[in-house]
C-alpha cells in the first residue's frame, strides 16, 4: 500500500538523485568494482586487498562531506576520479518510475527539487546522460553549501536559498540516517526507496514509510489547491 499522505498539505517535494530518482547500479558499479579494480592495477596487489582498503576508507568519512567529495577521494586513492566518472557517465540510468512521477509532479503543479550529495562533477554527468534536468525545477549538490544532507546546517542553508516549508514538504531519499536527519529538521512528509539498485535486493525502512515504485503515488496526487510556497 503507498503511503497516505495528505497532499492537499504538500506544495514541495525534495528529491534525491542516487537510488531514488537515478538507478544506484552505475555508482556501485564504480565505487564497489571499477575504484577497487583500478586500486588493485595501480598498487600490484590482489582485487580482495584492494577491495578491502577502500572499504575501510570509505567506513572512515561515512555520512561526511569527504564521502561524496571527488577532490578527497582523487587525493586519497591517487586516481582521477573526475576523469573515471566522465568515461562512464553513459551508464547512468533514470527508474522506470522517474519520468511518470516527475511528470504528474509537475502537472499538478508542485515545486520538484533536487536535493543531492553527489558532487556537481558527478551531477553534471548525470545531467549531460538522463537529462534529468528536463524534469526539474531546481537542481542543487550539497557541495555548493559545504555541508551533507545528514548535517542539519545543509536543511537550514537550502530552507534559507529555497524558502521551501517543512510542514508542507516531501522529502524523498534511500537512505534512512538522511531521512531521519530531513525529520529531525522539521520536514512533514519523509519516504523511503526501498530498492536504489536494481542489482539488489529490496531494502526495509524501520521509521519512515517507503515506496518501490513511484506509480503507486500517482493515483492520489491531485493538482495543488491554491497556488505552491
Amino acid at each position: 500500500m503507498p503511503p497516505d499522505f495528505n497532499w492537499n498539505s504538500i506544495d514541495t517535494v525534495l528529491l534525491d538523485m542516487d537510488g531514488t530518482l537515478l538507478d544506484l547500479a552505475f555508482d556501485s558499479q564504480f565505487w564497489l568494482q571499477d575504484v577497487p579494480l583500478a586500486l588493485s592495477q595501480q598498487r600490484s596487489i590482489p582485487l580482495e586487498n584492494a577491495r578491502q582498503i577502500i572499504h575501510e576508507e570509505y567506513l572512515a568519512v561515512q555520512h561526511t562531506m569527504n564521502w561524496y567529495c571527488f577532490d578527497y577521494w582523487s587525493e586519497q586513492l591517487d586516481m582521477d576520479i573526475y576523469q573515471m566518472t566522465t568515461n562512464i557517465g553513459k551508464n547512468a540510468r533514470l527508474r522506470d518510475d522517474t519520468l511518470p512521477f516527475l511528470t504528474h509532479l509537475r502537472e499538478s503543479g508542485r515545486q520538484t527539487i533536487l536535493l543531492t550529495n553527489a558532487h556537481p562533477h558527478s551531477l553534471s554527468v548525470k545531467i549531460e546522460h538522463t537529462g534529468l534536468d528536463q524534469h526539474l525545477d531546481l537542481l542543487l549538490s550539497t557541495h555548493t553549501f559545504g555541508y551533507p544532507k545528514e548535517d542539519q546546517r545543509l536543511w537550514s542553508a537550502v530552507q534559507k536559498q529555497t524558502g521551501f516549508d517543512p510542514e508542507r514538504t516531501l522529502f524523498v531519499d534511500d537512505g534512512e540516517p538522511i531521512l531521519n536527519a530531513a525529520k529531525t529538521f522539521g520536514i512533514r512528509y519523509c519516504l523511503g526507496i526501498e530498492n536504489p539498485d536494481s542489482t539488489m535486493a529490496d531494502k526495509s525502512f524501520q521509521d519512515h514509510p517507503s515506496i518501490n515504485d513511484f506509480r503507486s503515488l500517482l493515483p492520489s496526487i491531485h493538482p495543488v489547491t491554491g497556488p505552491a510556497k
